[in-house]
């Protein structure tokens, strides 16, 4: 006969033990992935051609190792059943996920109805993903995984007041420096302003001399955003005490800048010796993700010089008496997970996964786009004889009204990386009312898309400097119904001439034909008028509302909203806030029951046999001094009692010791490693 290996029978096996894991775990990752798929294109588009945002293109690879860090523990704690004081309570970790999830979804909703709604549905996406990891596995699961959830809002686009404000503030000090640098290494320069960016002016050997503007994108803002993702990460990965953790974060921000201070004085450097062309060149080459990827190489350093700090466990650290092939579930001496438990679908699970599946396919069809999608009305640049011209048929007619193409701004095109900046003007025939100029930006990016109150007011100020206008209105007007539309209305006054003047604004997404395909930009079309006094406002809003709605709908949206969708969205935030408040009851409640059942089980201890209060006694008091291991407890029994107990007699004794529910079975982090510990449960 011929022998047959055994080999090829574990996999079946194998599979079982697995397919249960891959099932739960590829439903939250399907769920996540439709609901936020739009959304994270945006982002990942967004960091792929802006400085602004580059720093996001790191964050999957962190989450990835995130997760693959805490693989021990997750394969530990997954099988475990949720452990709640009371039957009240056995489903109440359910139900704080589907109530989170909901939370998440009208916040994502609610946003949607917003100015500003692919920060709120990136605010909804950590919630989302925690409610799910309850709904489908265990409170113990979510605890593994909250600094992995948590570091997902990095994905959220910082607000442009904020890089303004800090890239400003990094400018002006990041330039003092550097002419103090430089003028100290004998190299004569002047320090001065020009439009708000500090400049500083060097002046070669030869006698010509060189501007260097530090601006926002050589402030080192951007590179600050992108290495405080690196150095949250590494003060999570450490290995020590939280007190050295948050000391390495903080040695971190300074440092960051100060590898920038010592990029622009190297630029200086090269610019007086070789010219401003080796200048230039050497600045690209140096750019944000070089100094990440340095001060990554030197704040590792610094724990590791400095702090002493370890990421990775040494291996003296390791048990020598963990045995794989023992048939104990964990080793007596150290405690460690040695065979985790099985995870297996259950009826309840198979419920789940399938609401869940419909849940987000009911919401599939009622989602909205992040922005309103729209269909391009006409080619925007036309070819003639002469050569390319553009098309006013990108615009409706108005009736009463002349539509003239005035201007292309190419030089705002380079410096706000659009495709296009287009300027049209409806000029009144026979009418009292205003002229209105209509611009047309158009870019790959979101971020491309500035906020006129931003440019001209948040921007001064965050550059101490006052700003050339002052507002009179700020206020968001709602354009069309379905698909919602929502625009900005900024009055303001110029302070020099005293001239008004009114923008409405609003952004989309809309479908271009580019060189024979079909592309999706980013929109921002304002409406511009200069009213002769401030009492013409009112009627100049709804003229330009008018006009504005009149745009919007000539866009055609490709996507409407149904009836469900709308009125979600309409009362997204008042239904986030009583779900919000369900959410608390129900915590609240757990904490009661909690509570009460510590208290009984005190009462219950009373009552207990000498040598069962004898084991809940030596547990209490290694829970208090140490990490309540197998061989802890031993030691403790063997110092309280004065006399030796084999492990396994104390092990049955603490597994009778649990069936009065005073004593419980629970796994702890010993680096990330799983570890079987009991802890008492009474008052």
């Amino acid at each position: 006969m011929k022998k047959t290996s055994a080999k090829p029978e574990s996999l079946p096996s194998l599979t079982a033990k697995t397919m249960p894991l891959v099932i739960k775990t590829a439903v939250i990752v399907f769920a996540i992935a439709t609901v936020f798929f739009q959304d994270l294109v945006l982002i990942f588009n967004d960091a792929l051609k802006s400085e602004t945002t580059s720093y996001v293109l790191a964050a999957p690879f962190i989450f990835g190792y995130l997760i693959y860090r805490k693989r021990k523990m997750l394969r530990a704690v997954i099988p475990l059943k949720g452990q709640t004081p009371t039957k009240k309570t056995k489903h109440l970790p359910t139900i704080v996920g589907i109530l989170l999830s909901t939370i998440a979804m009208l916040l994502y909703w609610y946003g949607s109805y917003t100015f500003t709604p692919l920060e709120y549905h990136m605010s909804a996406l950590p919630i989302f993903a925690a409610g799910l990891i309850l709904i489908l596995f265990n409170p113990q699961t979510l605890r593994q995984l909250v600094f992995p959830i948590i570091f997902l809002l990095f994905l959220i686009p910082p607000p442009s007041e904020i890089l303004y404000g800090l890239g400003a503030t990094l400018s002006i000090i990041s330039s003092e420096a550097s002419y103090v640098a430089v003028n100290a290494l004998g190299i004569p320069s002047t320090l001065s302003s020009e439009y708000g960016n500090p400049t500083i002016m060097i002046t070669r050997p030869n006698g010509a001399t060189i501007p260097f503007s530090v601006d926002i994108a050589c402030s080192g803002v951007y590179s600050l955003i992108g290495f405080l993702i690196f150095a949250v990460f590494i003060a999570y990965m450490i290995r020590d005490k939280p007190w050295k953790k948050l000391a390495l974060f903080l040695v971190g921000i300074p440092l960051i800048y100060l590898l920038n201070i010592i990029r622009i004085t190297s630029i200086l450097l090269i610019g007086y010796h070789y010219g401003q062309e080796t200048a230039l060149e050497i600045f690209h080459l140096l750019g944000g993700w070089i100094l990440i990827f340095l001060g990554t190489l030197l704040l590792l350093t610094i724990s590791e010089k400095i702090f002493k700090m370890k990421i990775f466990a040494s291996p003296s650290e390791k048990c020598a008496k963990c045995n794989p092939e023992t048939e104990r579930s964990f080793c007596f001496a150290c405690g460690k997970i040695l065979k985790p438990k099985s995870l297996r679908l259950s009826r309840n699970d198979v419920m789940k996964i399938a609401a869940i599946t419909l849940s987000v396919v009911l919401v599939m069809s009622i989602q909205a786009p992040v922005f309103a999608l729209t269909q391009s009305p006409a080619i925007v640049l036309i070819t003639t004889p002469s050569g390319q011209q553009v098309s006013t048929n990108i615009l409706p007619e108005i009736s009463g009204y002349k539509l003239d193409f005035v201007y292309r701004d190419t030089n705002f095109e380079e410096t706000a990386k659009q495709d296009m900046s287009l300027a049209y003007l409806y000029t009144p025939v026979n009418q009292p009312n205003e002229p209105v100029w209509v611009t047309i930006e158009i870019a790959s990016t979101r971020s491309s898309m500035h906020g006129w109150e931003t440019c001209l007011i948040t921007w001064p100020l965050t550059h101490e400097r006052q700003p050339r206008v002052t507002q009179i209105e700020l206020k968001d007007i709602q354009l069309v119904k379905n698909p919602p539309i929502f625009s900005r209305y900024f009055v303001f006054q110029y302070k020099a001439t005293n001239e008004t003047q009114a923008v409405l604004y609003w952004r989309e997404t809309a479908t271009f034909a580019v060189e024979s395909t079909s592309q999706q930009k980013h929109v921002k079309i304002s409406l511009i008028a200069y009213p002769d006094n401030l009492e013409d406002l009112t009627s100049l809003e709804n003229q330009l509302l008018v006009y504005a709605t009149t745009i919007a709908n000539y866009w055609q949206p490709i996507k409407t909203w149904s009836q469900i969708a709308l009125l979600v969205s309409q009362e997204g935030a008042y239904l986030a806030a009583i779900t919000t408040a369900l959410l608390t009851a129900v915590i609240i409640l757990y904490a009661l029951e909690t509570r009460k059942q510590r208290k009984s089980n005190a009462k219950a201890y009373q009552k207990l046999s000498k040598p069962n209060k004898q084991i809940i006694d030596i547990v209490l008091e290694t829970q208090k001094t140490t990490t309540p291991t197998l061989s802890a407890i031993v030691t403790t029994y063997k110092n309280r009692t004065g006399e030796p107990i084999e492990e396994e007699e104390l092990l049955h004794r603490i597994s009778e010791a649990e069936k009065t529910g005073i004593i419980k079975s629970d796994i702890a982090s010993n680096q990330d490693t799983p570890t079987q510990i009991w802890k008492t449960q009474m008052s």
